[in-house]
């Protein structure tokens, strides 16, 4: 049943959905790598894709090549050119990014200008590693160069690790686990050679709800000057390099794992992904109802509904030219508390950051309307920060600035512990009339 899209309101963009065509499965079990990653390979066809996404609201889906990558540089042309049929033929409802035939480097370059120049593909799939050849290592640069000149968009998917502990596989699946060692191992070798920095014309996709890379990148950040300082790693543009960083939400996603995300992104880097045809399509269809409610639901999320749901993505590949910003309905003041735990051998610095982003702000943005640090007098490691904004939009401005960029990126390894508390006013005339705002 296929539905006239341009007649509903706007509808979910999923940017994590797979293609699994005959051809790419006949070439794996000629190979006898069907099982390659642990599990069989689920049934695929463009029509059942079509039915879920009319039932669901989604109004496009992104097709990336699922896990393994195949051996032949041919069934990576028809895959390519398959997806490019589907998009075609389906105009609207369907993108799809590129798969390359890596490891042969040059290669991939050539299958990616003729996906990119002749078959307008929107993007490039990047698998976290093939047969060894991991994300981040030199012999890359040439390929991220070629994609750099285009201001391609790179959607990560994890592989099967190379090499792999099959008994410990078996034991723990890699999609339970493994695959989300293997995008934070990928990402953050791309972070620790500044390869996103070098090439900033790059925006990359991390799947999974951005893997551990909440963990990772506070904990590599606390490390980097020790290893530099045994000459294990360079300088590393953190701002550069975690700017260019996307998330979908496909996975275990929940109001608690988008918080734990927003410690490292901005609400305009928030995708959703469904892993079609990965996860059953029922199971798929209550994950975005429930996705939906709490987006609805949460006072602190709800302003970053139809960012997530489909303005970010309209952004990020080129079908949109407006920036995304947060609903703002009738603009209400967001007044928040910031409880913040700092580490008492960072106390200074901490201290010293909030009064510099405080300055700036409250000279730069007349919507930030209060950005009030203190400490409790029993502990001062213990920081509460009132902050007040004109409206939400207000507030989704001041994230995305680049004095705010610096805060938190700069202070990310020094707090130990972070809880935003938002507050009501008891009488929003009053509010107004403290701050001299018109109405």
């Amino acid at each position: 049943m296929a539905i006239a899209f341009s007649a509903l309101a706007q509808g979910v963009i999923d940017v994590h959905s797979h293609i699994i065509t005959p051809g790419f499965v006949s070439a794996l079990d000629a190979e006898g790598r069907l099982m390659e990653e642990g599990f069989p390979l689920p049934k695929y066809d463009v029509e059942s894709h079509l039915r879920w996404m009319d039932e669901t609201g989604v109004e496009t889906s992104v097709l990336t090549l699922a896990a393994p990558q195949p051996s032949s540089a041919l069934i990576v042309r028809e895959t390519n050119e398959e997806a490019a049929r589907i998009k075609r033929e389906h105009a609207g409802r369907f993108l799809f990014c590129a798969a390359l035939p890596l490891p042969d480097v040059n290669a991939a370059i050539h299958e990616a200008i003729y996906a990119l120049d002749t078959l307008k593909a929107d993007g490039i799939k990047l698998a976290t590693n093939v047969q060894g050849q991991y994300l981040g290592t030199p012999e890359l640069d040439t390929l991220f160069a070629v994609l750099n000149e285009r201001q391609a968009v790179i959607i990560l998917h994890p592989h099967c690790p190379n090499p792999v502990n099959h008994e410990v596989m078996a034991q723990t699946p890699l999609a339970m686990q493994e695959y989300l060692s293997e995008t934070t191992r990928a990402v953050t070798n791309m972070i620790s050679r500044n390869v996103l920095a070098r090439y900033p014309n790059l925006k990359v996709v991390v799947p999974h709800c951005g893997a551990y890379l909440p963990l990772a990148v506070p904990r590599m950040k606390s490390l980097t000057p020790v290893m530099q300082a045994n000459k294990m790693v360079g300088d590393i543009d953190w701002e550069a390099n975690l700017a260019a960083l996307y998330y979908d939400l496909a996975g275990a996603h929940s109001p608690e794992t988008i918080r734990m995300m927003l410690t490292i992104t901005t609400p305009d880097h928030l995708l959703y992904g469904s892993d079609y045809p990965y996860v059953a399509p029922q199971v798929l269809t209550q994950g975005l109802a429930r996705m939906k409610q709490y987006l609805t639901d949460e006072p602190d999320l709800a302003p970053f509904k139809e960012m997530i749901l489909w303005k970010n993505a309209k952004w990020l590949l080129g079908l949109s030219a407006t920036t995304p910003v947060a609903d703002s309905q009738d603009q209400p003041m967001l007044v928040r508390l910031a409880e913040i735990e700092v580490y008492p051998e960072y106390l200074t610095a901490y201290l010293a950051a909030a009064s510099e982003i405080q300055q700036e702000s409250l000279k730069t943005e007349p919507g930030v309307l209060c950005l009030f640090p203190t400490q409790m007098k029993e502990d001062s490691t213990q920081i509460r920060i009132l902050e007040i904004y004109a409206s939400q939009e207000a507030y989704q401005h001041h994230i995305q600035t680049a004095h705010f960029q610096k805060y938190k990126q700069g202070t990310l390894h020094m707090v130990k512990s972070l809880k935003l508390q938002d507050l009501s006013p008891l009488s929003q005339e009053t509010m107004n009339i403290i701050f001299k705002r018109k109405n």
